[in-house]
């Protein structure tokens, strides 16, 4: 369990080139808000820091598609961010730009250390270029098929549908997305961090914790899959990896290293030193030092992204910091798989997506409702699924029903019988509740029972166990619900009016607790609750704190006297045509019409009879199938070419169980050249069928033997 002076949060820097749809919410920035708010109402020193990374191919990509200059796309989309963020109530302390002149001059002078400590390995390597449009091709110019999933749209440095990190020469296919046409091999020179350099630190870094003698971190603390993957990359072997691109929009290497001029720092560089520069300029802006929060060991940096950065966090970023030598490393990074919707993949050139912006343009603001669901099903340890029924269900079921429920009612009760005053407890008379006669320390040790759960929701959110805390104060609400049902005071009043202002002072106590707990899940809805309840306007300045002490004393946060205000709806339903509006959207002829345009890839460059006579398809049948350990979407086949039996490894493991597949006719291309992917060698690749929707089919040889040539 993290516990130091201070605590730096970043969250993941988004990508100026798009929208923010519920898959980055649910991925990164939620959870981060939430840890962030809770540690503030824990008083703890804690900075929040993030902005937009500007940079890369993809924003220069983005300005040819849309005929304006990357400026124009950078300054759209860092607005939308901005303001989408604060609609939704994420708190940063800073959303900062790579593009502004601090973040250019730090990591200029970032590269600059590393440079003169002779971190860098200069060399002259063959680089992708476009013969048709006079140009190197940075990674996110060059698609082509993913070695390891066979994904014909991968891209030349990752493939977003496996995840996996590549580098172009990785790519099966590769062609220009300039041009379209085929590139070729072009000698350049380029400055390379030698990763494999640092593996053996790294190594024991991620596995023990430690660093030079010096325990860092507890590596029990890190969720599985975040290690998982790291160990995987490392035991593949690390390569050293160029720092550089040969680009015309970035941050210009410095001028002072000879052969400088045309390179810019690659992205990946670049963009988490986007970190360091606006903690920079919070300081400034705060009178602070930044030294502080990213050099002295009683501080805790802490990453939140998604799974498709965590190597570029736990590896290639730890490495450039401790190169430097004055940064401290992070004490955890507790990155989120991904969510899915409606059944399928998020995909943004599909159009399959909820998109923020329009989601609170939408839905009359409902931020808080947002905030809520999508925290109810956060992918935290594997891949989850958003649908508009199960957000109907979460608001209408649990907020409206529960949470609302017994905030309104508690409210109304108090101002019908009591004037709107939490009622005094006369301490010496007997009460009964439930149909058990009990004593007046009923009152103080509920109390300490709302206790006990608050420290349960204390652990949970410390440990990143997001979903857990919020089902803590959902429990909360429910036991309130308990409490007025199993006394109902709207019947006992006059009966037994003691009991009475016993159960609904105890009912105060938990609105009031209910009011501060929700907060870094509900900012809004606590602001609503705190106002009706007429306490102090939460500043996020050590409240829980101060609320967990008072429990823990067997006292509660309203003391009789205090004066609330009139009932309200804190919560009101989803309608069936809300949800039915979104569903049809979803699937509205002109996403239909995006689908269509952007699923059909073109037809690849025209090749030559000969070099198609050089790929061996053949028939064949599956044998035997099962999951490759740690490695969600693939699959291991022995397969029947009628010749011989060979292994070959396939990313078909989201759309086929391994048991279901055993006997299929398939083809394959029996001459490509064998390869390692997770320590297994995969001798072939299964022919595979993708329709508009992403789905895989078999390209299935009916009423043919295996070994049979498809020509």
């Amino acid at each position: 369990m993290i516990d130091k002076k201070r605590y730096l949060v970043t969250a993941a820097l988004p990508y100026a080139n798009g929208p923010l749809h519920i898959g980055h919410l649910a991925g990164v920035y939620l959870s981060a808000d939430i840890y962030v708010r809770f540690q503030r109402m824990m008083g703890k020193d804690i900075v929040f820091i993030c902005g937009s990374d500007e940079h890369g191919a993809a924003i220069t990509m983005k300005a040819l598609k849309e005929k304006c200059s990357p400026q124009e796309i950078i300054d759209k989309y860092n607005s939308q961010f901005k303001e989408t963020f604060s609609r939704l109530g994420i708190s940063f302390d800073i959303f900062h730009r790579t593009s502004e002149p601090l973040h250019h001059k730090t990591a200029q002078d970032f590269f600059m250390k590393l440079y003169q400590n002779g971190e860098f390995v200069e060399k002259e390597s063959e680089q992708y270029f476009d013969e048709e449009a006079g140009q190197f091709l940075a990674d996110r110019y060059i698609i082509g098929t993913c070695p390891k999933c066979n994904f014909d749209k991968a891209y030349g440095d990752q493939c977003e549908n496996c995840g996996s990190t590549l580098n172009p020469s990785d790519l099966i296919r590769p062609k220009s997305t300039l041009s379209g046409s085929t590139p070729v091999w072009k000698k350049t020179t380029h400055w390379f961090l030698p990763l494999d350099k640092y593996s053996e630190w790294l190594k024991i870094w991620l596995d023990t914790g430690e660093l030079n003698g010096e325990k860092l971190h507890d590596p029990e603390d890190w969720k599985a899959h975040v290690l998982g993957q790291c160990r995987s990359w490392i035991e593949g072997g690390l390569e050293p990896r160029a720092m550089t691109r040969d680009l015309d929009w970035g941050v210009d290497v410095p001028t002072e290293i000879p052969g400088s001029e045309g390179k810019k720092l690659y992205v990946w560089l670049d963009a988490p030193i986007g970190y360091i520069s606006a903690t920079k300029q919070w300081a400034q802006d705060n009178n602070k030092d930044w030294e502080l929060y990213w050099k002295d060991k009683d501080t805790a940096l802490i990453h939140f992204l998604g799974k498709d950065n965590i190597v570029f966090h736990c590896i290639i970023f730890p490495a450039i910091l401790k190169a430097h030598g004055d940064f401290i490393l992070p004490v955890n990074i507790p990155a989120n798989q991904f969510m899915n919707l409606e059944g399928d993949k998020i995909s943004t050139s599909r159009n399959w997506a909820v998109w923020a912006h329009e989601y609170l343009d939408e839905m009359g603001g409902k931020a808080d409702e947002l905030r809520y669901s999508l925290t109810r099903n956060m992918p935290e340890t594997k891949d989850s699924e958003f649908t508009w029924k199960g957000f109907q269900d979460h608001i209408n079921n649990e907020l409206v029903n529960n949470l609302a429920n017994f905030f309104n009612r508690v409210i109304v009760l108090i101002n019908k019988y009591y004037e709107g005053v939490i009622p005094e407890i006369d301490q010496n008379n007997m009460i009964e509740t439930g149909g058990d006669e009990l004593d007046s320390s009923y009152y103080d040790s509920e109390l300490i029972s709302i206790f006990d759960l608050m420290v349960e929701y204390q652990e949970c959110i410390n440990r990143f166990d997001f979903r857990s805390a919020l089902k803590a104060i959902m429990q909360l609400s429910s036991y309130g619900n308990q409490i007025l049902q199993a006394n109902e005071p709207w019947k006992n009043h006059a009966i037994d009016p003691e009991t009475v202002k016993v159960v609904m002072a105890l009912s105060a106590q938990v609105t009031a607790v209910l009011a501060l707990a929700i907060r870094p899940f509900m900012p809004f809805a606590s602001d609503r609750m705190l106002n009706v309840l007429n306490m102090p306007a939460a500043t996020e300045n050590g409240e829980l704190l101060h609320l967990l002490d008072q429990l823990a004393e067997g006292e509660g946060p309203l003391v009789a006297g205090h004066k609330i205000g009139a009932p309200i709806h804190l919560f009101t339903r989803i309608t069936d045509e809300t949800i039915q509006f979104q569903l049809d959207k979803l699937k509205s002829p002109e996403v239909m019409e995006t689908d269509t345009a952007s699923d059909y890839a073109p037809e690849k460059t025209l090749i030559s009879y000969d070099q198609f006579s050089t790929m061996d398809i053949r028939t064949a049948v599956i044998l035997e199938a099962h999951k490759i350990e740690g490695a969600d979407k693939l699959l291991q086949l022995t397969i029947d070419l009628g010749y011989e039996q060979r292994v070959v490894v396939s990313g078909i493991a989201l759309h086929f169980r391994p048991e279901e597949i055993i006997g299929r006719r398939i083809s394959v291309l029996a001459n490509l050249a064998p390869r390692k992917i997770r320590g297994v060698e995969s001798k072939g690749m299964i022919l595979m069928a993708e329709d508009a929707d992403g789905r895989l089919k078999f390209v299935e040889p009916n009423d043919c033997v295996p070994g049979m040539i498809i020509q």
